[in-house]
């Protein structure tokens, strides 16, 4: 019911849970990834991908799915959380980690599976979908990344900066302004520094933009979690390598090839106020995949912890298992 401005949510994430496996999966090149298993083993297949890049997962992402109803597969990327070797940016980008879902996938023993994903999560979603449409049973996507030219400057360059003015200026204010034309490469070259200080003062300025763009209310406590150097660090560095290579994909690549996904039902859970990830691009999605259900969550900026995308994600899981709304 609402309650002034604000709506209230009936779906909230499942109890707390542990993981009925853990381990460490080696996939070559010098990289081994950090998975858990959660749920119920053999019931339905589901993997989560945590965005970034560089990012991790959390406990909070395990109980996004009825246990009951789901096993799902959650692991840290190339380089992120307790993947190894930590905030390694060599040998690691969209296709490798792509790969490394379907070798996932192949450990597990599972013939398809639902892929889960928000944020950068979502655009390796929709990147793995396209090469494996065949192993996607549905597509849960949550504030779309479509990593187009225009949705990179909108976060680096022109856009985000408007409306989180000030942040923007903290975030500018560490690099010379000689060197602010390209912010992205200027951030590069200090996350790639032989100066740990360096390293550690560009990182958490990188991470706390991000942080501050991701919510519609400020989180303290989120803002707490960007500036951990254990988290600071392979977030910005893998980041700021992804973003100046173009996410290793051509230019809407991924709006290009929808007509690879189109048989596969999709549910879309968007922020109408998510300055990380703005509309736009969900809406884009949609219209040249019309199959896919868009809920646009009114309330909500980008965060998977904010209400109205909590409801929004449960609730697709939920269906998507058969059960009752």
């Amino acid at each position: 019911m609402p309650q002034g401005n604000m709506q209230t949510y009936e779906r909230t994430l499942y109890p707390e849970i542990e993981p009925y496996e853990t381990g460490m999966f080696d996939v070559g090149e010098g990289h081994s990834l950090y998975y858990e298993r959660v749920g119920t083993k053999g019931a339905k297949p589901a993997i989560f991908l945590h965005g970034g890049p560089g990012g991790g997962m959390s406990p909070m992402h395990r109980r996004q799915w009825d246990p009951t109803l789901y096993d799902v597969l959650l692991f840290d990327q190339r380089g992120c959380g307790k993947s190894l070797p930590f905030a390694e940016i060599e040998n690691n980008d969209t296709w490798r980690i792509v790969e490394d879902i379907e070798r996932l996938r192949t450990m597990c023993g599972h013939k398809e599976w639902q892929v889960f994903g928000g944020s950068w999560g979502a655009t390796l979603a929709l990147a793995y979908a396209q090469k494996y449409p065949e192993r996607t049973t549905e597509l849960v996507l949550r504030g779309v990344f479509l990593a187009r030219q225009k949705e990179k400057d909108w976060l680096y360059r022109y856009g985000a900066s408007e409306v989180m003015a000030e942040q923007w200026d903290d975030f500018t204010g560490l690099i010379p302004e000689a060197e602010r034309g390209d912010l992205v490469r200027a951030y590069h070259d200090r996350l790639t520094s032989e100066d740990e200080a360096t390293r550690h003062a560009a990182a958490k300025e990188w991470s706390l933009w991000e942080g501050t763009v991701a919510t519609l209310l400020p989180d303290e406590a989120l803002l707490g979690d960007f500036a951990d150097p254990a988290k600071a660090v392979p977030f910005a560095r893998i980041c700021a390598r992804f973003f100046l290579n173009d996410f290793y994909l051509e230019e809407a690549q991924l709006l290009r090839d929808v007509h690879k996904i189109k048989h596969i039902p999709g549910i879309i859970v968007q922020g109408r106020h998510d300055i990380c990830t703005p509309p736009t691009s969900a809406w884009e999605l949609k219209k040249a995949w019309p199959e896919a259900d868009l809920r646009i969550v009114h309330d909500a900026g980008h965060s998977a912890g904010e209400p109205g995308i909590i409801d929004g994600l449960v609730r697709a899981t939920d269906e998507l298992a058969g059960k009752s709304p």
